[in-house]
């Protein structure tokens, strides 16, 4: 009987899902991508090699795995080609192991510049966007302006399409943003160039993940973001444009949720985030700059640093709800050794009271003030830990603490950036 295990980000992205769906790759037969853009980053280290994905899923490394590109994942050619190239350069058959769904919305130059243009006119209230085109190509989508994967295929639909939408876009950038227009030929002329090539690997991927189910096959679904950057569930305005949480699984590969079996939620021993918005345990101080460093924490697509605090299991509990999460990997436990203190956020005060319930994370709170539990750190090295039983006495103390107090069990921790690097407590696939 095979599963279809979904893995997401629960806190805001940088978790370490790509690794951790590299592990879990040896057990499946395919990695469905369902959300998000070449705005993602997950770093794969393999025999202490890194490679660096932000589209094709990261599966691709595997010869007996399908990658799969879902519909509710927008494309930009250029990226998806940029990528497969650097792959193919080092050897990974890419063209053989990648499908595409027809449904994908494309990307464009014209996406990129709104995004920019909008940003920079935002100022002081940016949200901090990569500027690489996702959420104006997520509002053509909703709009039902899209261009799509399959429309690059009629030449003159195709044409006559993308010239509605530049036109419409480079209103927008000449008369409210006061900036250069995209040239509406050098569009049209890049993404048709590019779709021959495209062609090949353009499939039904809802068809492909029901027989893969019918054949009792291990389908891993790779989420990128986290959930708290869910556009509907997440620190709203401050999130991304899709739907993060395991519910965009079902709608952005076309598989019904009932055939979603798990949810394991990747979460970090600690917390980061990229970009503006609320962060109750962020930290302003040398603690703050110790995690940073140590945690190597910069963006992998863009290389911005991440805003760096401690584990917030009120937030959590939350996202555990949002995306009925059955199990746990936590990631990153080695960069917490050596320090005397931790600190684990247990409450919110807001208004002179303190509750320890989830609030709805866009719901006041910016306003919310963590309240914490101290645990005791610990000194000896956590990284060369390939057992449970082998991990400092205190970090499992502080990883069964996690597991009271999110209420679901811990099937996995990370200890290092390194594939081996991870003491896996119950298989996902079992």
């Amino acid at each position: 009987m095979g599963k279809n295990l979904v893995i997401i980000g629960l806190q805001w992205g940088d978790e370490g899902k790509g690794k951790v769906v590299d592990l879990l790759t040896d057990r499946a037969q395919a990695v469905a991508r369902f959300q998000g853009g070449h705005n993602a980053g997950h770093t794969l280290v393999i025999g202490g090699k890194k490679t660096v994905l932000s589209l094709i899923p990261s599966g691709i490394l595997h010869p007996h795995v399908q990658c799969l590109i879902g519909n509710g994942v927008v494309l930009s050619l250029e990226a998806l080609f940029k990528e497969a190239d650097m792959l193919i350069g080092e050897g990974v058959p890419v063209f053989e192991r990648l499908k595409v769904s027809p449904n994908c919305p494309l990307i464009l130059a014209s996406h990129i510049a709104l995004d920019r243009a909008r940003e920079q006119a935002r100022g002081a209230r940016a949200i901090g966007t990569t500027g690489r085109g996702i959420g104006p190509a997520y509002e053509d989508k909703v709009a039902r302006r899209a261009v799509r994967v399959t429309d690059l295929f009629h030449r003159e639909r195709f044409a006559a399409q993308l010239g509605e939408i530049i036109d419409y876009h480079n209103f927008l950038l000449r008369h409210y943003y006061r900036v250069a227009p995209v040239d509406f030929q050098k569009v049209l002329e890049s993404n048709l160039a590019l779709a021959e090539r495209l062609k090949p690997l353009v499939a039904d991927i809802t068809g492909i993940l029901e027989q893969l189910s019918r054949e009792g096959r291990n389908v891993l679904f790779e989420g990128a973001q986290g959930a708290m950057l869910d556009v509907d569930l997440g620190t709203y305005p401050y999130v991304t444009s899709s739907t993060t949480s395991a519910g965009g699984a079902a709608a952005g590969t076309g598989l019904g949720p009932r055939r979603l079996n798990e949810v394991l939620g990747i979460v970090k021993a600690y917390t980061t985030r990229v970009g503006a918005g609320p962060f109750p345990t962020e930290l302003f101080d040398d603690l703050g700059a110790h995690l940073s460093r140590v945690g190597n924490e910069f963006g992998s697509v863009t290389g911005r640093p991440r805003r760096c605090g401690w584990f917030d299991a009120v937030a959590l509990r939350r996202s555990i709800v949002n995306s009925s999460c059955s199990a746990l990997g936590v990631t990153k436990l080695d960069v917490l050794d050596g320090i005397d203190t931790l600190r684990v956020c247990v409450g919110y005060r807001i208004e002179g009271s303190i509750i320890d319930t989830p609030p709805l994370l866009t719901d006041r709170f910016a306003e919310c003030e963590a309240v914490y539990e101290e645990l005791p750190g610990w000194h000896e090295s956590s990284a060369d830990a390939r057992r449970y039983d082998d991990l400092p006495a205190n970090a499992r103390r502080y990883l069964e603490r996690l597991e009271a107090l999110l209420g679901v069990p811990i099937a996995l921790v990370s200890t290092g950036p390194d594939r081996a690097q991870t003491i896996i407590r119950r298989h996902p696939f079992d």
